[in-house]
């Protein structure tokens, strides 16, 4: 039986936890580690100076490790400690999209997915386009269509493995979907926001600082684009070698094309009520 490791940056009582356990709690013996609180926007972050507690949670019927770390933290607390070897890691649902470079190196689903490909684990990182959790796990005709991405992905890297080149596999979903919804094979824009400074002044008289960022127009071809202009779903394969020297792996055109057929047969069969 395979082993399974489903986490989240949202923390425990994230709706798009037990969203995504339940689309693959049939598919092997799946575990759940996620921090026990959010931890929106910690990248690759792990706690090196403080220790970390695990404790046990029932939530809705099924077993939740929580731990007082980092997403990241959760990778090797699972994999080393809790579950032992895992074949597949799948991080998110997470509220909000994780489109563009500047996000994903941020990204505490992202960290924790390639954390886990630092381990020499195969990763998923599922991200949609939602200000809420309500926002999320509400959508009627959201739902479906992530569901059956979520296990068609999911099925497919545990029969293929990942693809030559690729460590992780993220997908970005739209807020609103249509019937004529599909998955599309992108790269990573580099910006998606302009960076800004907000400059207040506290009751005491002092200055303090509010970072934020403006949507800026997305490069064409590219996640951000996918997701934001045309409300498709944008699967990017990203890896961890960022040498600009060195030997190249190219990536397995071959075998993402495959997956991103299967992925919209998958939308297909879910839309006819398949």
């Amino acid at each position: 039986m395979v082993r399974i490791l489903v986490t989240n940056d949202d923390g425990i009582y994230s709706p798009g936890l037990r969203m995504l356990y339940e689309y693959v709690k049939d598919l092997g013996d799946v575990y759940v580690v996620a921090p026990e609180t959010p931890k929106s926007a910690s990248g690759l972050g792990i706690t090196l100076h403080k220790p970390l507690r695990v404790s046990r949670v029932d939530l809705c019927g099924f077993e939740v490790y929580a731990t007082s770390g980092t997403p990241s933290d959760t990778i090797y607390l699972a994999a080393l400690e809790i579950t032992g070897n895992v074949d597949l890691v799948l991080s998110g649902i997470n509220v909000g999209d994780n489109t563009s470079m500047q996000v994903i190196l941020s990204s505490g689903t992202l960290g924790a997915a390639f954390q886990a490909a630092l381990l020499g684990i195969p990763a998923i990182a599922y991200s949609v386009d939602v200000e809420s959790s309500d926002e999320l796990e509400n959508n009627e005709e959201l739902v479906p269509i992530l569901r059956a991405v979520v296990r068609e992905s999911t099925m497919f890297i545990l029969r293929n493995g990942m693809p030559r080149g690729v460590d992780v596999i993220s997908i970005n979903f739209p807020r609103a979907v249509s019937k004529d919804v599909k998955v599309k094979l992108v790269r990573a824009s580099k910006l998606k926001f302009s960076e800004k400074v907000d400059v207040r002044i506290d009751p005491r008289g002092n200055k303090y600082y509010w970072l934020f960022g403006s949507l800026i127009e997305p490069e064409p071809d590219s996640d951000t684009y996918v997701v934001h202009k045309e409300n498709n779903i944008a699967l990017t394969p990203l890896t961890l070698d960022m040498n600009a020297l060195g030997p190249h792996t190219y990536t397995d055109l071959k075998v993402l094309n495959g997956l991103i057929d299967d992925l919209n047969n998958a939308i297909k069969n879910s839309l006819n009520g398949k």
